[in-house]
């Protein structure tokens, strides 16, 4: 049934509106009211910690690289959609040039097959992990910071990236347009074991990975028109729209009014509530009436994501939910990660739910600057305490823009929207 579902005629999923007016007039409501003035007054001082960090720890020479690589571990390990987000927060600074270093030494150890390893480095290798589907989100991010230039992807790259895109969807042992992934560890969401498998299990049917694959597939379409490749641009457009309308077939459950995985070997959903579940909301692909049940039912629910601090990274309601690191593993059974934070407020603000939008920013802005004294790698939802990494200069600084991007209507994640050095034009904070 769904083979009949994305091989037929393409019927465009609901769009979402691009950010306008009438949803998001914040009645002239400037940063300083948002926050505080006195959180206000200490973000310059926090960011200049963060920066100071990156610079001294999260840049490193790389042997096949003509530039320094970007990350946020000071291990040395660089991974696939930490990279997406550690450029987004660069770009609110007009700093682009590890989207295209660490973007080219990703591509250039892609095997024939078109496989690219989700991380480079040895304490830590994934041998049979792919790289989240970002690489071609990374590739517009840096183009179009960069004179909205596209044609260093002409040719070898652009090839590598259309490979690399047909690999991803032959991770689908039924046939049905929907690739699994690998464990856990390989969706990023490290340990959510109950949702996604063990290591190598390769069954989870992922929303957030279809999420995932329909922004990276419209980024190619932008590439391929850019490029001026009018097929390829055609090809993707259209395999976003069957894989959006796939996304509310499959993973959609009406009883719940939530997404859940499916488990590609028994074809029953997998009834996990985690926050991989408000991807869609992101990847604007729900419609109206879903986005509604998901946000109120659920996203808003406080026995279950809203907690003190949202969003929770698993319901309070699942068996294995659990706050803190037991053994010292990235816990996503409970804990607040501030990237997921980051795409599902800018999914809230794309469908206009501008009040619980702006609680999230500024729940999470707190978190980050008022409940701990450095920068962390994930929260207690509970406490908003810190753990993981100590300092941390990775994803976790998106939680100190949030604020921002809600005052000025801004989100660098938008595919055909502009992107902006907010921090250095808006609050004079450079990033030397």
């Amino acid at each position: 049934m769904l083979r009949a579902i994305l091989m037929g005629a393409v019927l465009l999923c609901p769009q979402v509106p691009a950010y306008s007016q009438e949803l998001l007039s914040h009645d002239g409501e400037a940063l300083e009211k948002i926050v505080g003035v006195e959180d206000y007054g200490r973000l310059s001082g926090r960011l200049a910690a963060v920066n100071a960090d990156i610079q001294k720890n999260g840049l490193h020479d790389f042997p096949q690289s003509q530039g320094k690589l970007l990350t946020g571990y000071e291990y040395g390990e660089f991974y696939d959609w930490d990279l997406y987000f550690e450029n987004i927060y660069l770009s609110y600074y007009g700093v682009n040039q590890y989207d295209f270093t660490n973007f080219k030494v990703f591509l250039d150890r892609q095997e024939p097959d078109g496989f690219i390893s989700r991380t480079i480095g040895i304490k830590y290798p994934k041998p049979n992990q792919m790289f989240k589907p970002f690489l071609a989100q990374i590739a517009v991010l840096g183009s179009k910071q960069n004179g909205d230039d596209y044609e260093w992807l002409r040719g070898n790259y652009y090839t590598r990236l259309g490979k690399y895109l047909d690999r991803w969807f032959e991770y689908d042992g039924d046939h049905s347009g929907l690739p699994v992934w690998n464990s856990a560890d390989a969706s990023g969401m490290d340990n959510q074991i109950s949702r996604s498998g063990n290591f190598d299990s390769s069954q989870d049917e992922g929303v957030d990975l279809a999420c995932y694959l329909v922004r990276e597939l419209r980024a190619m379409a932008i590439i391929a028109e850019k490029l001026g490749d009018a097929s390829g641009q055609k090809k993707y457009t259209e395999h976003a729209d069957q894989l959006a309308k796939a996304i509310n077939k499959v993973f959609w459950d009406e009883k719940d009014g939530f997404y859940y995985d499916r488990n590609q070997r028994t074809g029953k959903q997998i009834r996990v509530k985690s926050v991989a579940g408000f991807m869609p909301l992101w990847a604007g692909v729900a419609s109206r009436k879903q986005a509604d049940r998901l946000v109120h039912d659920h996203l808003l629910n406080k026995e279950e994501f809203w907690l003190t601090f949202p969003v929770a990274s698993y319901a309070k309601t699942e068996p294995d939910f659990y706050q803190g690191s037991r053994m010292g593993e990235c816990n996503w059974r409970g804990p607040v990660w501030v990237p997921a934070n980051y795409m599902i407020f800018h999914g809230l603000l794309q469908y206009g739910y501008k009040t619980a939008a702006k609680e999230l920013a500024v729940k999470s802005f707190k978190m980050a600057l008022d409940m701990n004294a450095n920068t962390r790698e994930y929260y207690d939802s509970d406490t908003g305490k810190g753990d993981g990494m100590n300092p941390f200069w990775g994803w976790s600084a998106l939680a100190y823009v949030m604020p921002l991007d809600y005052a000025t209507s801004y989100d660098p994640m938008d595919l055909t929207g502009k992107t902006k050095p907010l921090l250095k034009d808006q609050l004079g904070i450079d990033f030397k």
